[in-house]
């Protein structure tokens, strides 16, 4: 089989491979520069691409669920209020006073917090700011008076302010609370779970990458040889036509100095006519399995005109014992690889599920330091910082669902989507264990069938040049080298189909195994 080297690290860049002109006239083209190119220029590839990236996105949404949250505000009030009030006069028996208020107050305010879920079932929430006032506020209060005598006099309105009213006062506090969950929602197998099951698919998702690249290569590979089939199969019809129209040619000289019949002229026109139906049948051939790998290596883009393939299949004894293939495979192939990452995914999601049918228990801790209303904001902080006015609290918080249908919902879905993907993997590892073995089988049986095909193909054609010189001294008959002719073409198309099977062989066997990229110097 074809062992030449290949490109020791290959870089898809799909946007320049669009713009990537193709060549207009007749390429050569050898297995190598095939596999290179439909891996540049295939859909699917660029598909698998997508998905990878899109799981892999997926992670970084997942992770967002942990990601730290800062809260913040300020806000500025200013609050207009009037009064009437009317109260019996301390410096004139009788009189009273009524005042006619407007008070002004100024309030300002800042807060700030910062918060963080873990993956463990923790919670850690710090604030700084105000709770149930103003971080630091002023009023100012004027008006006017009027004193009304006993006899019901009114004296004129006595203005009075403004004041200054209560300064500036500055006040706040700084919390803090650690909040954990003691059974539902503990751990990083159950609060994390997303966030694992995001990352295994992910993983997954990169084999399922290299997976399309290998299937791919697998599928250039039979096209190839397809079309290397088809293109020798046409080169023996026009020898077989050559051979023909020799024999044709002979017998009508043969009956034109009356040494053979005239039917026997109309045999070797019929074995012609039949040739040149056989080289039709042939050409159509050809041009179909062309095609095909042209579609498989251009998929979007303009094709060249013509392809020569330059390279053949050849024939290389492999030596493979099948419980070490079986091993190999089972340890290399990107699939089980999948599933297996898809089997764990499945494991921590039903321990999830499971973990929600047990009640809420948290445990949480909680820190508050105060401070004296005071007339700087420095003073305030010193308050908070020298732990002046702390506060500290404790406890637990229970809860229970009684009946908890969603939770033993889940549950039983879980169960059974991770059985699932048990049996799948089983059925999986069977398969490719005897996908192995019958390679192995299709390799030993196809490199003796090319050996058997190839002594066939000599032993038919000395046959065909015995039977010819008899023919030639009047020792056989035109029918007899006809059919000699017939044998020998046939011969000649089982030992080209022959070698094509042994060389597709041995790419499934690479492919059973795990390990065709390396087998063609790939790496991804």
């Amino acid at each position: 089989m074809l062992r030449a080297p290949m490109i020791s690290t290959l870089l898809i860049s799909f946007g320049l491979v669009a713009q990537s002109p193709v060549p207009t006239g007749p390429v050569r083209l050898s297995l190598q520069d095939a596999i290179r190119t439909s891996i540049e220029k295939n859909l699917q590839v660029q598909v698998a691409v997508e998905t990878r990236e899109s799981l892999q996105a997926a992670v970084l949404s997942e992770r967002g669920a942990f990601d730290w949250t800062l809260d913040s505000g300020l806000s500025l009030g200013r609050t207009k209020r009037a009064s009437l009030q009317t109260s019996n006069s301390d410096l004139i028996p009788g009189a009273t006073v009524t005042r006619d208020t407007e008070n002004t107050s100024t309030s300002r305010n800042i807060y700030a917090s910062i918060s963080k879920p873990f993956e463990w079932g923790g919670t850690l929430s710090v604030n700084y700011g105000n709770q149930g006032g103003s971080l630091y506020s002023s009023s100012i209060s004027q008006g006017t008076s009027v004193v009304t005598l006993a006899d019901g006099t009114v004296q004129p309105a006595i203005p009075f302010g403004p004041t200054a009213g209560s300064p500036y006062r500055y006040g706040t506090n700084l919390g803090a609370t650690y909040k954990q969950s003691l059974l539902r929602n503990f751990g990083k197998d159950v609060t994390g779970a997303r966030l694992i099951i995001a990352r295994k698919n992910a993983e997954a998702a990169n084999f399922g990458y290299q997976k399309s690249i290998i299937d791919l290569v697998a599928s250039t590979e039979t096209l190839y040889w397809d079309v290397v089939f088809a293109q020798r199969n046409l080169a023996n019809k026009q020898q077989a036509l050559t051979l023909a129209q020799k024999q044709l040619k002979e017998n009508r000289i043969r009956v034109e100095v009356g040494t053979l019949a005239p039917i026997e002229v109309t045999s070797a026109e019929a074995a012609e006519a039949q040739r040149q139906q056989d080289i039709i049948t042939a050409e159509a051939q050809f041009a179909n399995a062309k095609d095909a790998l042209l579609r498989s290596l251009y998929p979007t883009t303009a094709r060249p005109e013509s392809l020569e393939l330059t390279d053949s299949p050849t024939l290389s004894h492999i030596t493979t014992d099948e419980k070490s293939a079986e091993k190999m495979a089972l340890e290399r192939r990107v699939e089980l690889k999948s599933a297996r990452l898809d089997y764990q995914a499945k494991q921590i999601q039903e321990g999830a599920s499971k973990n929600r049918l047990m009640p809420q228990l948290d445990a949480y801790v909680t820190y508050q330091g105060n401070s004296n209303t005071r007339e700087t904001w420095s003073a305030v902080n010193s308050d908070l910082t020298g732990a002046k006015y702390p506060g500290y609290s404790a406890g637990l918080t229970f809860s229970l669902p009684i009946f908890n249908h969603a939770a033993k919902g889940s549950m039983a879905q879980a169960r059974a989507s991770r059985r699932s993907s048990e049996l799948t993997l089983r059925d999986l590892e069977l398969g490719i264990a005897l996908e192995v073995r019958t390679a192995i089988r299709n390799v030993d049986s196809t490199e003796k069938g090319v050996k058997a095909a190839e002594k066939t193909r000599i032993f038919r054609a000395k046959d065909l040049e015995a039977e010819q010189k008899k023919y030639e001294n009047g020792m056989s008959t035109n029918f007899l080298v006809l059919s000699k002719q017939d044998v020998l073409d046939s011969a000649k198309s089982t030992e080209l189909q022959s070698q094509i099977n042994y060389a597709k062989a041995v790419t499934a066997l690479e492919k059973a195994l795990g390990n065709l990229l390396e087998a063609r110097k790939i790496e991804l």
